[in-house]
């Protein structure tokens, strides 16, 4: 895609929505950010998201010459709707449906919601996200037709001309490794290493080769299985 337009990514701090910022930057005349404070279990992603924003400005100036406002949207009363594991201290469990119960329902849709009615009023048509259908836990709000489904939606509720882009939608953690390489090299992995955090229990006191967290958790297992494979591969 060339640099044509203007785009809205769903940053949290977490390593797909890096990825999906640096893709947007490389893809767009004009990028700006926002993040959701949605009564989550644990902070850490909000606090390194600022770090990272810094840093990428800091240390790929170039990558980040398009990119523009941040915005974190206060939405602390979601969590007690949700009542999961991402939003309550308690045991990562299956529940009867067969999903894990870090599924936070209908979270998805609400930021995607809010994030068009900020890129309307900002005229950003474009809104980026990390879902991904390959890699996943069976979350069915990162499906493809469920994005297609919310487009169609967005464009008719507010008469607009929004799109939904997943760039990481058809590939796996592995691959989203080799994507972030060869957006941003080695330098962009090492922002993503130091100054991203996917843990699920908010660990941040070890130090990975494949960055911050418990080591256990889904999220946990899925980052360091996908970067052992991209790095076998390359």
């Amino acid at each position: 895609m060339a640099k044509n337009d203007a785009a809205l990514v769903l940053f949290s701090g977490g390593q797909d929505s890096a990825i999906c910022l640096a893709w947007a930057l490389r893809c767009f005349d004009r990028v700006e950010t926002i993040g959701f404070d949605y009564g989550q279990r644990h902070v850490i992603e909000l606090n390194v998201r600022q770090d990272f924003l810094a840093q990428l400005r800091a240390t790929l100036p170039a990558l980040a010459d398009t990119l523009g406002k941040d915005y974190v949207v206060d939405m602390s009363g979601f969590g007690a709707l949700a009542q999961c594991s991402l939003t309550e201290e308690r045991e990562i469990v299956f529940n009867e449906t067969g999903l894990p119960d870090t599924f936070v329902p209908g979270r998805n849709l609400m930021f995607l919601t809010a994030a068009a009615a900020l890129g309307y009023r900002r005229d950003l048509n474009h809104l980026v996200g990390g879902m991904c259908e390959t890699d996943y836990s069976g979350y069915p709000d990162c499906r493809q037709n469920t994005m297609d489904a919310m487009q169609q939606a967005l464009n008719l509720g507010m008469e607009a001309d929004f799109v939904i882009e997943t760039p990481l939608m058809q590939i796996d953690k592995a691959q989203s490794w080799a994507m972030a390489h060869t957006l941003g090299g080695d330098a962009l992995i090492d922002l993503i290493l130091e100054h991203t955090h996917t843990c699920y229990l908010g660990q941040r006191d070890t130090r990975h080769n494949w960055g911050y967290g418990c080591a256990t958790c889904p999220a946990c297992e899925l980052r360091a299985k996908g970067w052992t494979a991209w790095k076998a591969q390359a």
